[in-house]
């Protein structure tokens, strides 16, 4: 296996990322891997998953979304990370990276997507039919309710969504927008233009399922909500057809069970390349 450092041009901070493919160079084919909110190419599935996914054969570019992390900083002191996120960047940060790999001889790639980027990964899919397969690592359900959903968990504000949503219009009013406000619980801190962004412009995989007309593989650990990570629903209202999977002892990133999870998605997603390759 090969990595190679990567750096994908955009018309703001670049998308730094790791591409990998097999010894030689000789993939059969591609993978576009999306990370969860505030996190990384480097961390959780986008660390472990390329490994095993290039002894498939395929190519894998796991890379930074403009919103990564929760704030960082480049070669200034400007700050950018995963608290100024909009919906729109992610959309559009994904096609950047689809359009890197297509330039590289793989237009159209299988999309693997975790958290909030398998939320993003069904936006991407719905915009891209000729995706051959999508995979879903614990997608988030998305939709204009998410925040409130989330406080009921005591995620991010919690039940104070109308008091932090009114600050935060009161922020942008003030051309405070890039402002950040602290959340009582997960993540930490977001600017006010993202909070608003993240009530009102989040899409909903329910809705876009429909579209999904790709075989998809939806992965669940069993201590996370079904409401939240709807993949049952998702199965009923996919276009295309759509395997779920519930791993035991599981939590949202996996943890302790890596090999698991490589065992599932890699086991699932050699079926359908050896289904795509007896058509052709």
């Amino acid at each position: 296996m090969r990595a190679e450092l990567v750096s994908i041009r955009t018309d703001t901070t670049p998308l730094d990322g790791l591409y990998y493919e097999p010894e030689g160079g000789n993939a059969s084919g591609a993978a576009l891997l999306l990370h969860g909110n505030t996190m990384n190419f480097y961390t959780c599935a986008m660390r472990f998953l390329p490994p095993a996914l290039v002894k498939l054969g395929l190519a894998c570019l796991a890379f930074n979304r403009r919103g990564h992390d929760i704030l960082s900083t480049r070669n200034s002191r400007f700050a950018e990370g995963g608290a100024f996120q909009t919906a729109a960047e992610g959309i559009e940060d994904n096609r950047i990276a689809a359009r890197w790999l297509a330039a590289r001889g793989f237009p159209a790639p299988i999309v693997i997507g975790h958290s909030n980027g398998g939320m993003l990964a069904v936006q991407h899919v719905s915009d891209h039919p000729q995706t051959p397969a999508l995979v879903l690592l614990s997608a988030h359900g998305g939709g204009k309710n998410i925040v409130q959903r989330g406080g009921r968990s005591g995620l991010m504000v919690g039940e104070r969504v109308d008091e932090f949503a009114e600050r935060a219009r009161e922020m942008v009013k003030a051309g405070g927008g890039r402002d950040l406000m602290l959340m009582p619980g997960w993540w930490y801190a977001i600017s006010a233009e993202s909070f608003l962004d993240r009530l009102t412009e989040t899409p909903d995989i329910l809705e876009l399922a429909p579209r999904v007309q790709c075989p998809t593989l939806f992965v669940r650990g069993d201590q996370e909500p079904r409401d939240g990570y709807p993949a049952e629903d998702f199965r009923e209202r996919a276009g295309g057809p759509c395997t779920v999977g519930i791993v035991s002892d599981c939590d949202h990133f996996y943890n302790g069970r890596e090999a698991v999870i490589c065992e599932i998605v890699c086991s699932w997603l050699g079926q359908i390349l050896q289904q795509e390759s007896s058509r052709d």
